[in-house]
């Protein structure tokens, strides 16, 4: 018997960041994302013999274990163990050989939220295997409390709420940990426009977004002006964009990208870097009106956006970059399920 699932990566297009505690505790957040035709999958598989195995394919990792309740945290594969311990924890099982497999459509530290999907994934597969009664809200805030809390890794709150939820939402961020998903109902042709307009390019790094998340919340912490202002600017970002793509105002889309890209760099250091201000720059010389890094900053993905037909020549002038245009289409389903008997 082989449990499946699989978890949408998402492009976050305003107010990132936003969704870091302490800011969204004293001041509430706000970001507008959507998921996109990369995921995160997970299998767990019930085998004979006496071992539990985890496996990333995408890695190239594996470990074995001797059949029990807990596994050790060890700093590898710590996403399937983490899952595997609190379900265990939460909703006790008997022990048997199994093999929980992985696999990513994007590197790890690709700023498309790789790591809280892999986990909605992981946590969807055991769900599907146990028949849990967890809803969407229950699986996102399950996710975050184990990536967060029980492996401690810092990180927001945004993309165990996209990956579950799936397609066009804006999310609201407030203390005590409450999230408030607002799906958008965006006509057809608006989503078909910007799907087209936007460019996903992969800088062809990877970064570790801990070091910057924990630089930004000590800014908060430690009450840096700067920062906060910039994170205010950030959530006010978001609902220009909410009300952009509602009412189909795609010709403003590249300034607000621009808008919150000014204001990103002002959260913390390292966000921005002389790489990705050259390809920014690159961009926006070859007909893009705005764009922003993907995830926390200081590389992986970034997205501008190319209005008209400019994106063929943004795409010409970026392929003298090193780095990767990567396809992709828009999502409407979120954490998807199933079994193989």
């Amino acid at each position: 018997m082989i449990y499946r699932s699989k978890a949408p990566l998402r492009i976050g297009l305003a107010g990132g960041g936003t969704d870091v505690s302490p800011y969204s505790d004293l001041f509430g957040g706000a970001i507008l994302n959507i998921t996109v035709s990369m995921s995160a999958h997970a299998n767990i598989e019930i085998i004979d013999g006496h071992e539990i195995i985890i496996e990333a394919y995408d890695r190239n990792e594996k470990q074995c274990f001797p059949i029990s309740n807990q596994l050790p945290i060890d700093g590898k594969l710590d996403l399937a163990k983490g899952v595997y311990n609190r379900i265990q924890k939460d909703y006790p099982f008997v022990p048997k050989a199994l093999k929980i497999s992985t696999f990513v459509d994007a590197p790890a530290g690709s700023g498309l939220g790789t790591s809280s999907t892999l986990v909605v994934a992981i946590l969807g597969a055991f769900v599907e295997m146990l028949k849990l009664p967890l809803g969407d809200y229950d699986i996102a805030h399950y996710a975050y409390e184990i990536e967060r809390k029980d492996l401690h890794l810092s990180g927001g709150k945004q993309d165990q709420y996209a990956a579950t939820f799936g397609g066009v939402n804006f999310m609201e961020f407030y203390e005590d940990d409450k999230v408030i998903v607002n799906p958008l109902r965006i006509r057809t042709q608006y989503l078909h426009e910007l799907e087209n307009n936007l460019l996903l390019f992969y800088t062809d790094t990877s970064r570790e977004s801990a070091k910057i998340i924990d630089e930004q919340t000590k800014n908060v912490t430690a009450k840096n002006q700067q920062s906060i202002d910039a994170m205010h600017k950030l959530k006010e970002q978001a609902q220009q964009m909410k009300v952009a793509l509602l009412k189909g105002k795609l010709h403003e889309i590249g300034q607000i990208l621009d808008y919150g890209f000014q204001q990103k760099r002002l959260m913390a250091q390292n966000i921005s870097n002389d790489i990705i201000e050259k390809l920014y720059q690159t961009a926006i010389n070859a007909g893009a009106t705005g764009g922003k890094i993907s995830g926390a900053g200081g590389g992986g993905f970034m997205i501008f956006y190319c209005p008209g037909n400019s994106r063929y020549q943004v795409i010409e002038a970026l392929k003298q970059c090193n780095g990767i245009i990567r396809e992709y289409t828009f999502t409407k389903h979120g954490l998807q399920t199933w079994t193989v008997e």
